[in-house]
């Protein structure tokens, strides 16, 4: 199984994700969408399950955390998180859910490491070029042997 993970996207949605997913079985957008219009073009490529961030408007149907399994692993979705230091409410999101994976957005930095046994995912800024930003998405792979995250450049 592959999972797109996207995040940032401020309202515009690269044409280069579209290769960068090509084959994906699910799409987890972390927030900052800037559009919801954003979600229904990557519904185009595969099912999206996205949350809203600190520039998005709260009126969406968008939630601000979503819980989703996917390969049998169970995937935490929210814009803000600090992995080592993790608010009170994801705290008390981690003891409901016991997430395997927690996806992040919001810093505009890539971000992948093992905590506690638990993967903290953040797939960097994907929206317009600014300067010498860094621009990425991540494919996750769902292998025999484990995960493998790719993180394709933008």
């Amino acid at each position: 199984m592959k999972i797109g993970v996207i995040s940032d996207t401020h309202g515009h949605l690269d044409p280069r994700v579209r290769e960068a997913f090509a084959g994906v079985d699910h799409i987890l957008h972390a927030g900052d969408m800037g559009f919801p219009s954003i979600v229904l073009e990557l519904e185009d490529i595969a099912p999206v399950t996205a949350v809203l961030g600190n520039t998005d408007d709260a009126r969406t149907e968008f939630k601000e955390l979503e819980v989703v399994e996917l390969g049998g692993l169970k995937f935490l979705v929210h814009h803000i998180v600090e992995p080592k230091e993790p608010s009170e409410r994801l705290q008390q999101a981690y003891l409901h859910h016991s997430p395997d994976v927690v996806v992040f957005g919001h810093t505009h930095q890539v971000f992948h490491e093992l905590l506690d046994g638990r993967l903290y995912l953040n797939p960097g800024y994907s929206g317009r070029r600014k300067g010498d930003e860094r621009r990425s998405v991540a494919v996750l792979r769902l292998e025999e042997e484990g995960l493998e995250i790719d993180v394709i450049d933008l």
